[in-house]
């Protein structure tokens, strides 16, 4: 590992960097409190709120980690016309992300409701859409993307969460529009939808994913991982996986190499945000130019942060910087 490298990398290259991250977009809602007694309109816990917050979400929750690090990065997906999106923009202007690429629709803007006590959820709300997105507002969100390529771009991102924008048309579309101007795209996917990312450069994908595409579900061990996952590469022509491991690390799976890289020894805590976190740290690496396996360690340190944290974080360069002294 090439500490001195990557520590130039940090200080010089992510302002000089232009991200894409397109794809599904939601605020996370958090209220925190305390369990006081049982209702007596059914059998549920009342929690008593002493404090809320929002946060970025999704793809706005990669977008985020990516501005955090200085990097130029714009947004571009669908929300609603609502309170939820009102919050979302003002977050992007604060933090300096270009959302001129906000499709507005009919739909509610994608949030989720967390309700938190002594830091573990009680339940969850979630506001959002099941129909399919409207063939016009899909043209304009493609409409955008071939903009924004031909302005020049160094990375695209594709966030995938199953709400809509990532179907098997639009991401066969994004995926040989950036491949025709040279843009390599990474993939960050919550959902089983494998088949739509064809010939994709990065997906990034944890175990529990990997699994469900497997006749047989493998343990977290080295050699069943990289196994698992040139067998997908294989079946679903997509060039290279980052396999995030939970406690093991993750691995960088190549045609002809694979990187296994554990992780820092430490407690987990909320594995909420980590492989945006991951997904965010290499889609920039690879835009400034780094080799994948640099990537992945820097992505690796990143994720280490996060999963000691409650609800999503964005890692910021000096947190980096302090990680790799260590």
């Amino acid at each position: 590992m090439d500490g001195q490298r990557l520590r130039d990398f940090l200080a010089e290259k992510p302002k000089q960097c232009k991200v894409l991250v397109a794809g599904d977009i939601m605020l996370d809602k958090y209220y925190y409190g305390e369990v006081t007694r049982i209702s007596g309109e059914a059998p549920v816990p009342i929690t008593r709120v002493k404090s809320s917050s929002e946060k970025l979400g999704g793809g706005a929750n990669i977008a985020y980690s990516l501005a955090v690090l200085g990097c130029q990065v714009s947004i571009t997906g669908f929300v609603g016309k609502d309170t939820h999106c009102e919050s979302l923009v003002e977050k992007f202007q604060h933090y300096g992300i270009d959302a001129t690429g906000l499709i507005y629709t009919s739909r509610p803007t994608t949030t989720k409701v967390r309700v938190m006590s002594d830091n573990q959820q009680m339940f969850r709300v979630d506001f959002e859409a099941d129909q399919a997105i409207d063939l016009q507002d899909m043209a304009r969100f493609e409409q955008y993307i071939g903009e924004k390529l031909s302005e020049s771009l160094d990375c695209v991102i594709i966030s995938d969460h199953a709400n809509g924008a990532c179907t098997d048309a639009s991401c066969n579309w994004i995926i040989e529009k950036c491949h025709n101007h040279g843009v390599p795209v990474v993939v960050d996917m919550s959902t089983s939808s494998w088949v739509n990312y064809r010939n994709a450069d990065y997906i990034v994908s944890n175990l529990k994913r990997i699994n469900q595409q497997l006749l047989q579900p493998i343990e977290n061990e080295d050699a069943a991982v990289e196994k698992a996952c040139h067998y997908l590469m294989r079946k679903f022509h997509i060039k290279n996986i980052i396999a995030t491991r939970s406690q093991k690390g993750m691995a960088l799976v190549q045609e002809n190499e694979t990187i296994h890289i554990p992780t820092k020894a430490q407690e987990l805590f909320d594995v909420l945000g980590a492989t945006d976190a991951v997904t965010a740290v290499f889609g920039l690496t690879l835009a400034g130019g780094l080799p994948p396996a640099l990537g992945a360690y820097l992505a690796n340190l990143a994720a280490s942060r996060v999963v000691a944290r409650l609800g999503t974080y964005a890692v910021t360069r000096e947190e980096l910087e302090s990680l790799l002294i260590q």
